[in-house]
C-alpha cells in the first residue's frame, strides 16, 4: 500500500505540473490570438474610415498577405495544441486520482510514516555496524597477511636451525663434537692415504660410521675387502700408524699445532725396502720444517739419522748421553 501511495502521489504531482504548464501555454496562446484579432479589427475600422487605406490594402503585395495568413495559421495551431495538451494533462490527473483513497486517515498515514522512519533509522544503524565490522575484517585480513609473511620467514629460519640441530644439536654437545671430529678425521684420513700410498699401495684407510669415528683398512690386493685394523701384522700396523702420524703432523689450524713428531720403535718389524720408504717419508717431513724424533735400535735406521742423541750404559745404574751429528760427538753428559 505504501508503494502504491508513493507512486500515486508522484504521478499526481507530475500530472499537476503538466496541467499547469499546459494551462500557461493556453493562456499565452489566447492572449496572442486576442492581440491578433484586435489588430485585425482595428485595421478593418481604419479601412472602413479611409478609402485610401482600403486601396492601399488592396494594393498590398500578395506575398505579404500569404505570410500573414501563414502566421495566423501557426497561431491557430498553437492554440489547438495548447488545448489538446490541457485535455491530456487533465486525463492524466483523473487517472492518477483514481487509485487515491480520499478517506484515508491522516493519522494512520502519519503513524505509518513514523514507523517507516524508525525502520529506516534501525536499518541505517545496522548498516553502520556492518560497515564497522567490514573495516575491522579488512584490518584483520591485512594483519593476517603480514603474519603469514612473518610465519613463512620464521618457518624458513626454523628449517635452517632444524637442519643444524639434526646435524650437530644435542643437550650435552656430543653430537657437535662428533660432527667436528668426523670432519677432522675425514681430512686426516685423506692425508694419511696419501702417505700410505707411498709406503704400501696395498692398503687404504677408510672411515667408518660417522657416529663411532672408527677406521678400517681396505685391502686392494683382496678385492677392496674391508678389514679391521687389528687384523694387520706388526709391520703393516706400524706403516699405517706412521701414515696417520704423518697426516696428523700435516693438520693445521690458524697455525701449525703439530711441529714435532716422535716415533718410538716399530722399525725393527720392517724389511729393508719398506724401511727405506719410511725413512724417506720422515726426511721429507723434516724438509718441510717439522722436527722428527725417532727412538730405535735398528742399525740401518741409525745410519740414516743425521743428528743423534745416544744413551750409553756405563754400569752401576749410570748412563751417558751424547749428542752427535752422526760422525763426532757434539755434547755429552
Amino acid at each position: 500500500m505504501r508503494e502504491t501511495k508513493s507512486a500515486t502521489d508522484a504521478a499526481f504531482q507530475a500530472a499537476g505540473a503538466r496541467r499547469d504548464e499546459a494551462a500557461a501555454g493556453l493562456e499565452t496562446a489566447k492572449g496572442r490570438n486576442a492581440l491578433a484579432e484586435a489588430a485585425f479589427d482595428a485595421a478593418c475600422l481604419d479601412i472602413a474610415r479611409s478609402s485610401d487605406q482600403v486601396a492601399a490594402l488592396i494594393a498590398t503585395d500578395p506575398a505579404l498577405s500569404r505570410a500573414l495568413r501563414v502566421r495566423i495559421a501557426e497561431i491557430d495551431r498553437g492554440v489547438n495544441d495548447a488545448g489538446t495538451a490541457v485535455l491530456t494533462r487533465q486525463n492524466d490527473l483523473h487517472r492518477a486520482l483514481e487509485g487515491f483513497d480520499e478517506t484515508t486517515d491522516a493519522e494512520a498515514l502519519a503513524a505509518v510514516v513514523a514507523a517507516l522512519a524508525t525502520e529506516i533509522g534501525d536499518l541505517q544503524q545496522q548498516i553502520g555496524v556492518l560497515v564497522a565490522a567490514l573495516a575491522r575484517d579488512d584490518g584483520a585480513r591485512r594483519a593476517a597477511a603480514n603474519l603469514s609473511a612473518q610465519i613463512e620467514t620464521a618457518k624458513a629460519e626454523l628449517a635452517i636451525w632444524q637442519a643444524v640441530d639434526d646435524a650437530v644439536g644435542s643437550a650435552s654437545g656430543d653430537r657437535f663434537r662428533r660432527f667436528v671430529q668426523g670432519i677432522t678425521l675425514d681430512h686426516m684420513v685423506q692425508l694419511a692415504n696419501d702417505h700410505l700410498h707411498a709406503l704400501t699401495p696395498r692398503y687404504r684407510l677408510a672411515q667408518g660410521a660417522a657416529s663411532d669415528l672408527t677406521l678400517h683398512i681396505v685391502d686392494r690386493d683382496m678385492g677392496d675387502e674391508v678389514r679391521g685394523t687389528r687384523s694387520l701384522s706388526g709391520g703393516e700396523r706400524f706403516l699405517v700408524s706412521l701414515a696417520l702420524a704423518l697426516a696428523l703432523s700435516g693438520l693445521e689450524g690458524r697455525s701449525s699445532f703439530v711441529d714435532t713428531l716422535f716415533i718410538d720403535e716399530g722399525f725393527g718389524s720392517l724389511d729393508a725396502e719398506t724401511l727405506d720408504l719410511a725413512v724417506d717419508a720422515l726426511e721429507t717431513l723434516q724438509g718441510r720444517g717439522r722436527k722428527v724424533g725417532v727412538i730405535t735400535h735398528v742399525a740401518a735406521m741409525i745410519e740414516r739419522i743425521a743428528v743423534q742423541v745416544r744413551v750409553e750404559k756405563r754400569g752401576a745404574g749410570r748412563s751417558e748421553i751424547k749428542v752427535s751429528d752422526g760422525s763426532q760427538p757434539i755434547w755429552s753428559a
